[in-house]
């Protein structure tokens, strides 16, 4: 069967790159706004499966992945910035605070119509950093397109007291240990 991720991400598809080569992207058209009452958990999880649902009905023998990520602090949802500007202002209202970064992933077999799914959650304390370093760091690492506003995988480290998590390829954006087991179950080993 072939493999598609559901997702026009380069860091999700620079992520699933470590574990498999032969893939295919294909970027699903849905709407990603959070429904009334819906937790940030929820929001995750549905997103990941209507992404790899929205591919399936395109691809009908396939191993489907589809993932989202939602980040939060407190009861505010992050966003992915898009300007300067909005990333100094919501990386100083994060300071000294903790992140929660909800990060789904869903394996949908379109053959069988199986689908597995998880919500993978990971902590980011932010370390009690001044405007100038904070816009010392966007200018050194402008990080507009990732939920946060900050590359943890670069330079945005400094930005933290701590985090903690299973997987850090979750935070980054996929979590690949829980998508190898899912991979596992449906009889594709990546060893």
């Amino acid at each position: 069967m072939k493999i598609i991720l559901a997702s026009s991400s380069t860091y999700r598809k620079n992520l699933l790159s470590k574990i498999i080569t032969d893939f295919e992207c294909v970027s699903p058209d849905i709407d990603e706004s959070q429904h009334q009452n819906e937790t940030f958990t929820a929001l995750a999880k549905r997103l990941a499966i209507e992404k790899a649902q929205t591919i399936a009905k395109q691809s009908p023998n396939a191993l489907i992945i589809g993932s989202d990520q939602v980040a939060c602090v407190g009861s505010t949802q992050l966003c992915k910035p898009q300007t300067k500007t909005n990333t100094i202002q919501q990386l100083l209202s994060c300071q000294n605070r903790t992140a929660y970064f909800y990060t789904s992933i869903c394996l949908l077999n379109s053959k069988t119509g199986d689908i597995q799914s998880s919500v993978e959650r990971y902590e980011t304390q932010f370390r009690n950093l001044n405007e100038q370093q904070i816009t010392q760091y966007v200018e050194h690492e402008p990080a507009y397109d990732c939920a946060g506003g900050f590359k943890m995988e670069g330079l945005g480290i400094a930005l933290f007291e701590k985090i903690s998590g299973e997987d850090p390829n979750t935070l980054i954006g996929l979590p690949l240990i829980k998508l190898i087991q899912m991979l596992e179950n449906e009889g594709i080993c990546i060893l």
